[in-house]
């Protein structure tokens, strides 16, 4: 429904430019957290996993960036991240098979995109067990500084719709 509604490079735009400011943000001052929040946030940002991740397929980021603001610890952070992110990517999954937007395309798509997905997850397995607290957070927020900076320059280069 976002992306009947909304512009594709502006979703894309605004969700590269949150991802940027946050994580220069967070690096900068490491020591900020939040510590309200509760079962009305934790709701909201579900909300929001729910509602990014089925449109850009994202769905990981409003709960990263929410732990990362509460300052659990990275178990913390991993015992959360996994079950949403993949609670919300089967959720989409039927939602759009439901809805015809899975085609053989898309599965032959998935598919080749298994292998690399599988030595990624592989390899953040093996890395995992050998990260301290700061230094898990420091790869977090540089892949979301990344992320969005990936995003930025797509809304400016893709030619509109």
């Amino acid at each position: 429904m976002v992306l009947r509604a909304a512009s594709p490079d502006h979703l894309r735009a605004s969700i590269g430019l949150l991802l940027v400011v946050f994580s220069v943000y967070s690096l900068a001052r490491p020591k900020f957290h939040l510590r309200g929040g509760g079962r009305i946030g934790d709701g909201l940002v579900g909300l929001a996993s729910g509602i990014v991740g089925a449109s850009t397929g994202l769905a990981g980021l409003p709960v990263i960036i929410w732990s990362a603001v509460r300052g659990w610890s990275k178990d913390e952070q991993r015992a959360v991240f996994q079950p949403v992110v993949v609670a919300i990517f089967a959720i989409t999954l039927l939602w759009f098979g439901g809805a015809g937007m899975v085609t053989t395309d898309v599965v032959q798509l998935f598919f080749m995109g298994l292998p690399a997905a599988l030595l990624g997850t592989w390899l953040g397995l093996k890395l995992y067990g050998t990260l301290d607290e700061a230094r898990f957070r420091r790869i977090v927020l540089l892949l979301l500084l990344l992320s969005g900076m990936t995003l930025l320059p797509a809304t400016f280069v893709i030619p509109p719709r």
